[in-house]
C-alpha cells in the first residue's frame, strides 16, 4: 500500500483572522456554538490552528485554548484541545501523563515510541524538555525496568542503521531463532538489539528469512518467548516495521472493541494521524475488520464528540 496521507489537509482559502473571529463569536454570549467550533478546527491543518491561536490573541488579548477549555467539557474538550497542540508537544504531553500519573500507562509509551518516525522522536524529546523541564529518557528510566526499559531507551535514540545488509539478513534471522525458539530460556538482548537497531528495510527481509528458518512468523515466537511489557513492546515494534498504519488500525480497533471505549487512545490516534496516514489506517482497518472505521466510530461514540471524530476520519470506506 502506498502512503496516501492524511484526511485533514491545509484549508485552501485560509484566513487566520477570520477563523479567530468565527471562534470568538461561537463562544461569546449565551451558550456555545459547538458545531462551528468543531467543524472549523477539524478542517484546518495543525499549522493553521497555530496561526488561528496567534490571531485570536492579537485580536482579543485572550488565550484561545483557555477559552475553549472554559466553554467545552468532557471528551469533546479533550479532542479539540488535542487538535490545538503542536504534534511534538502533544506526543510529549501524552508521554508525560503516561509516566507521571498514578502507575505508568505502558500502552501509551509503547504505542508512541514504536510508531513515530526518527525525526518525530527527536522533536518529541525537545518538546518534552521545553514543556516539562525534564529529560524524557530519564523519566522513562525512572518508571520502567529490565529488558523493557532497554528497548524503550533504544527506541528513544531514534538512530536505526541505514539500508539493507544482505550478508547479515540470514544471520539476524538465525540469531533471532536461536535466541528464542531454539534454546531453553530466551536471550532477550538479541531480540532487543536486532529489532531496536536495524533499518526498517533490513528487518522486513529478516522477517521473511525468519519465517523460512522457524516455520512461523516472528510475532508468534515473541508471544511464546516473552511476557508482559517486553512482549508488548517487541510486538508493537515488529508490527510497525511491517506497517505503521496497520498497527495503528489495530490499536484504534482495540480502543473501541473493549467494554467501554478507551477514549484516550481513540483521540490520540485520530488526532495525531489525521495529517499523516489516516487514509492508510482506514484502508487497513477495512481490510482487517471487514467494517469501515467510520461506521465503527458511529456505533461506538455519540454527540458532538462523534461528529468531530468522523470529521477527522474524513469519510466512509
Amino acid at each position: 500500500m502506498q502512503a496516501s496521507g492524511g484526511s485533514v489537509k491545509p484549508f485552501v482559502h485560509f484566513n487566520a483572522k477570520q477563523d479567530a473571529e468565527l471562534l470568538y463569536k461561537a463562544m461569546k454570549g449565551l451558550g456555545t456554538d459547538e458545531d462551528t467550533i468543531l467543524m472549523l478546527l477539524t478542517s484546518r491543518s495543525n499549522d493553521q490552528r497555530q496561526q488561528i491561536k496567534a490571531a485570536y490573541k492579537k485580536s482579543h488579548g485572550k488565550d484561545l485554548v483557555k477559552d475553549l477549555k472554559s466553554e467545552l467539557g468532557g471528551k469533546l474538550e479533550d479532542l479539540l484541545l488535542a487538535l490545538m497542540a503542536p504534534p511534538a508537544s502533544y506526543d510529549a504531553n501524552e508521554l508525560h501523563k503516561a509516566i507521571k500519573g498514578a502507575g505508568t500507562e505502558d500502552d501509551v509509551l509503547i504505542e508512541i515510541l514504536a510508531s513515530r518516525a526518527p525525526e518525530e522522536i527527536i522533536n518529541i524529546i525537545k518538546a518534552y524538555k521545553k514543556d516539562h523541564g525534564a529529560k524524557l529518557e530519564k523519566d522513562i528510566m525512572g518508571d520502567t525496568s529490565g529488558h523493557y526499559q532497554r528497548m524503550l531507551v533504544i527506541l528513544l535514540q531514534a538512530n536505526r542503521e541505514e539500508g539493507v545488509d544482505e550478508l547479515t539478513v540470514e544471520k539476524d534471522a538465525k540469531d533471532l531463532y536461536s535466541a528464542g525458539e531454539e534454546k531453553f530460556g530466551t536471550d532477550e538482548d538479541k531480540f532487543i538489539n536486532i529489532l531496536g537497531n536495524r533499518s526498517v528495510e533490513h528487518l522486513r527481509k529478516v522477517f521473511e528469512a525468519y519465517r523460512k528458518v522457524a516455520g512461523c512468523d516472528l510475532e508468534e515466537s515473541i508471544k511464546e518467548e516473552c511476557t508482559g511489557n517486553l512482549e508488548k513492546v517487541l510486538l508493537a515494534v515488529v508490527k510497525c516495521i511491517k506497517s505503521v498504519p496497520a498497527y495503528l488500525a489495530e490499536c484504534v480497533h482495540d480502543s473501541m472493541s473493549r467494554a467501554g471505549t478507551d477514549d484516550g487512545t481513540l483521540i490520540r490516534i485520530m488526532v495525531s494521524r489525521s495529517e499523516v496516514d489516516m487514509l492508510d489506517i482506514r484502508a487497513h482497518f477495512k481490510r482487517m475488520y471487514r467494517q469501515s472505521l467510520y461506521t465503527t466510530i458511529q456505533e461506538d461514540t455519540a454527540g458532538d464528540y462523534q461528529k468531530a471524530l468522523l470529521y477527522l476520519c474524513g469519510g466512509n470506506d
